[in-house]
């Protein structure tokens, strides 16, 4: 049977009614911290999202939209509102189509609601001023739980009666061709990333109620997926005040809320980790957490050995968007880091060409993990190849037999700080086509990083002040449509080399990204100092 995520919200409030479901920071104006965190029970969330629920069904009805369209969600989607109005909007029979704050452009996100045959768009109150044109219904967001209950009747949850209609769209966390794609989820789909969030999120002691913390945005893949495991599993979920929490928020979170299972990207628990260094009651609290889960981007090797090193309960969880979970670390014996499919799934590693100078170092041999037409997780057919499979571009050495370590990738992506995804070949080629009289060469870097950062070899004796200046003016348009994480729209963002000094392949001459990442690390490390 298939199983959607309004199943699992019926199912879990009923279940778990009274547990605390959500715990909410309250912040003191005074200090700006946190005062103290609320709760929110499961009780409470599902009479918040059918209050919700009711709300938009009324406001929808009276636009003309009817159930079963899509409704544009552009939030930041890292709030208690935000998930009721996740909820609520499917709750009343609509197809949430899920925007975050992090691609800022009305225009752009009209074309994907024009692409996804959208009716309606609700929005954070910060884009009122840029949508006076939208040619669709628009609302500002709901701020509060606490808003009057409306005379409107919801439909019963009932089973999935068409497992290929469409349940979320999200899109690609990169743009491509000056956009990102849309990633349509049908309810087989979803049904696929209930069961791995069901495995991923199984307590590891029953007798106590587990208790985590956001990974991400609801309007992205990760949480949406965390939040599945949290539901069916009657756990906590803490909201943090901001993503990037420091580590003495996580303290606090541990100490006064709980916490007992950390979701985090990678570049975010490499922070902590490092910190831990420097106080040990940082380090003693990760140490007896039951459950370290990181994902997006992989740990720098002395953040990990530090982990293993002092017993924290490390697994690393791979995965994308189009697919969600796809192979997670631990219970190898030998060697923790190792990955493995997650059950259920069926995937292929195909042997890639051993062409790859410049880019991989690695003397085993190197697969591309395919996810199969028949696995339940493969995307919607629009995401697929010609023979109906998913490449991903993700590369993988197999170091025994079933498992394996990441490599990277068979392409020009990376992943930012927040793990989502960026085209570096696009930025590059743009800058040579618009600047061609001031480029002699440039390369993308910036993985893990908050934003990309461009190195160029002039073509020209300019003012290097000069120089950053016109390429930012001539490649301002491009960067405009961008996500905020791929955009480079300062001059602080663009370094200046003598011509011939970025590192190169030994036979075609190619510039080495990775190879530039690791020779200016202190210089990136300057210049995102200086940018917080």
């Amino acid at each position: 049977m298939v199983r959607s995520h309004l199943d699992v919200f019926q199912e879990s409030t009923s279940r778990y009614h009274s547990a605390p479901l959500f715990r909410l920071p309250h912040i003191s104006p005074s200090t700006g911290k946190v005062d103290s965190w609320g709760t929110i029970s499961y009780q409470e969330f599902r009479h918040d999202v059918e209050l919700y629920a009711r709300h938009w069904m009324c406001t929808l009805g009276h636009d003309g939209v009817q159930q079963g369209s899509v409704v544009g969600l552009w939030l930041s989607g890292i709030t208690y509102i935000d998930c009721l109005h996740v909820y609520g909007i499917s709750r009343a029979g609509y197809i949430p189509q899920l925007f975050s704050l992090r691609l800022p452009n009305p225009v752009v996100v009209m074309e994907l609601l024009r692409r996804a045959n959208a009716k309606a768009l609700i929005h954070d109150s910060c884009f009122t001023s840029v949508l006076q044109d939208c040619d669709i219904p628009r609302h500002c967001a709901l701020t509060t739980a606490d808003i009057p209950d409306v005379n409107e009747t919801l439909h019963e949850i009932t089973p999935v009666q068409n497992e290929d209609d469409i349940a979320f769209i999200f899109h690609t966390s990169g743009s491509t061709s000056g956009s990102p794609k849309l990633v349509p989820c049908s309810y087989k789909w979803f049904n696929s990333v209930v069961e791995k969030s069901h495995h991923i999120s199984k307590p590891r002691n029953a007798d106590r109620q587990d208790v985590t913390v956001f990974i991400g945005s609801m309007s992205h893949i990760a949480q949406t997926f965390m939040f599945l495991g949290t539901l069916q599993h009657g756990s906590c979920v803490i909201q943090p005040t901001k993503l990037d929490y420091s580590s003495e928020e996580l303290i606090d979170m541990i100490t006064r809320c709980g916490l007992n299972r950390l979701n985090a990207f990678g570049s975010w628990l490499g922070m902590h980790l490092r910190n831990a260094r420097q106080d040990p009651k940082l380090l003693n609290l990760l140490v007896n957490l039951d459950d370290v889960i990181y994902s997006g981007l992989a740990l720098p090797r002395d953040e990990e050995q530090l982990a293993y090193k002092n017993g924290i309960k490390l697994r690393n969880l791979f995965g994308s968007t189009e697919i969600g979970g796809m192979l997670l670390s631990g219970g190898h014996g030998k060697n923790d880091a190792l990955l493995r499919p997650l059950p259920g799934t069926s995937y292929k590693f195909v042997p890639i060409s051993t062409n790859t100078e410049g880019v991989h170092q690695s003397t085993g041999a190197l697969y591309e993990l395919v996810i199969l037409s028949d696995s339940p997780d493969c995307p919607h057919e629009s995401l697929r190849g010609p023979d109906g499979h998913l490449r991903t571009g993700d590369l993988f050495q197999e170091v025994s037999p079933g498992w394996y370590v990441s490599r990277g990738r068979d392409d020009d992506w990376i992943k930012s700080e927040t793990s989502l995804r960026c085209d570096t070949k696009a930025i590059e080629d743009n800058a040579r086509a618009v600047c061609g009289n001031l480029i002699a060469e440039c390369v993308v870097v910036g993985s893990g990083r908050p934003s990309p950062v461009m190195f160029i070899e002039p073509a020209v004796e300019m003012d290097h002040d000069k120089l950053k200046k016109e390429i930012i003016r001539k490649t301002r348009q491009f960067h405009s449509r961008r996500y905020m994480h791929e955009r480079i729209t300062s001059p602080d963002m663009l370094v200046i080399v003598t011509p011939k000094t970025l590192p190169r392949t030994a036979t075609k001459g190619n510039i080495r990204r990775k190879a530039v990442e690791e020779a200016f690390t202190s210089e990136l490390d300057r210049i995102f100092t200086r940018s917080r």
